[in-house]
């Protein structure tokens, strides 16, 4: 299924540039949506619900003045202990975002919310059965987090993935998990999904909030120094193992975590770092602006080396 017409105003490369839990901000969405990528943050990396409208204000008003910029779009967590969800949903109408991506639960009310004002909603899913829920609370889009992704990861490889949820949803499809380049994007879109999604990637760049410390170790590490487990916050995600040796813990010997809760979340993460195993490609920082660009020329020449084979 074509990418969604509101989408596409602006858009110069099929991937939205994933909302990552304290990395994201209004400069790295600004810059990734100016150079022709959909850019996305999380609502809880402001701490009020005031703060959060305030930097949906700055997206619009900067976005405004570039011009033909791509869209944007805000990450909500859709789980009971985020006390501010109600709130957020309501400043989300207010401010009309584009595109609202929902974690952690597929809630009817929320979608119709986000509908009220002609706003798009895609869901993120580890599983076919998920994806089912998903369509069922009526989102517009899936996005498939396979086996490698950063952050809240599924187990699944992307091909699997893709092919279970094809049997249960015809609309827009997004794949993550450990993409890196313009030709990964690509190889997403052979695969059955209509954009990739990158976080990893995007985490080293010069508007990323994050420690200068946490990028070096991504740019630093390969596959093999992410562990994969729900130790850390309650649910399965990929971390980096030098930051949780440098947290005092063993990566090999992990306690085990109970319930899920946000705040105790928010704080394992400041101190835990999350990256997928995309980590291995990357060798700087760049300015996002100068990312997006590097992979609208990879993801071009990746397509005519395609058209250009004989097979």
């Amino acid at each position: 299924m074509p990418i969604p017409a509101a989408l596409m105003k602006g858009l110069k490369l099929p991937a939205i540039a994933s909302p990552m839990f304290l990395a994201s901000g209004p400069d790295l969405v600004v810059e990734t949506a100016r150079a022709g990528v959909v850019g996305t943050f999380p609502a809880l990396n402001q701490r009020t619900t005031q703060g959060y409208g305030d930097w949906l204000d700055e997206i619009a008003g900067r976005l405004a003045e570039a011009g033909d910029a791509a869209p944007y779009g805000v990450n909500l967590i859709v789980h009971r202990s985020n006390a501010r969800i109600e709130a957020d949903v309501m400043m989300t109408v207010a401010k009309k975002v584009p595109l609202v991506i929902t974690s952690l639960g597929a809630v009817k009310d929320v979608v119709d919310a986000v509908h009220s004002y002609g706003g798009l909603v895609f869901h993120d899913v580890i599983n076919a059965r998920h994806a089912e829920k998903a369509a069922e609370a009526g989102v517009d889009g899936i996005i498939a987090v396979a086996a490698g992704a950063g952050g809240h990861a599924g187990s699944f490889s992307p091909f699997a993935l893709v092919s279970e949820i094809r049997k249960v949803w015809s609309g827009p499809l997004v794949l993550a998990g450990a993409m890196n380049t313009g030709s990964d994007i690509l190889a997403a879109r052979a695969m059955g999904a209509d954009m990739g999604y990158m976080g990893t990637r995007f985490l080293a760049t010069r508007e990323a909030q994050i420690e200068p410390a946490y990028k070096e170790m991504i740019v630093g590490a390969s596959a093999r120094d992410i562990v994969y487990t729900p130790a850390i916050s309650g649910v399965n995600a990929n971390f980096l193992r030098p930051s949780i040796i440098a947290a005092g813990l063993d990566p090999d010997n992990l306690a085990a975590h109970g319930k899920m809760d946000l705040e105790g979340e928010a704080k394992a993460w400041k101190t835990v770092w999350s990256a997928g195993h995309g980590v291995g490609g990357i060798s700087e920082v760049l300015p996002a602006g100068e990312l997006c660009a590097r992979l609208i020329a990879e993801y071009t020449a990746a397509k005519a080396a395609v058209a250009a084979d004989p097979f």
